[in-house]
């Protein structure tokens, strides 16, 4: 039986997925790793909770947190997310510019391609830099 919990993906199986799956995948990492945080840091209030993720999660602030991570990539990181800043997206939200949706989307296509290869310990690291105040 797979475990979808905690999926390793070969490199030629990382490969065969397009930078717009690994970013599906990384918004749904995000997206955890978000709700935990402000779990965690005591932010748990109904719909102050849920706004609070929708600004975190949003285009705008994904981009911001990315360039936090920038210098702190290795290459291989690296090629995952300028990939993923390259993928053709043919709708970018209205309150976000083109430059922030790719950023968004690169930042999505490396927590995805982390997230399969199995590398918590990694996604965690850049995750508590993006998030330091």
């Amino acid at each position: 039986m797979e475990n979808y919990f905690e999926p390793h993906l070969t490199a030629d199986q990382l490969r065969a997925i397009s930078s717009i799956g690994l970013a599906h995948m990384g918004d749904a990492v995000f997206e955890v790793l978000v709700r935990a945080w402000l779990c965690a840091h005591g932010r748990a209030t109904g719909k102050g909770l849920h706004q609070a993720t929708v600004r975190l999660v949003c285009a705008e602030s994904q981009a911001e947190k990315a360039e936090r991570i920038l210098p702190l990539l290795t290459e291989e990181e690296l090629a995952v997310f300028k990939r993923g800043r390259n993928a053709q997206v043919h709708t970018v939200p209205g309150h976000a510019s083109r430059a922030q949706y790719g950023g968004a989307t690169a930042l999505e296509a490396l927590l995805g391609w982390l997230y399969l290869r199995g590398e918590r310990d990694r996604i965690n690291e850049l995750f508590c830099r993006m998030m330091e105040e």
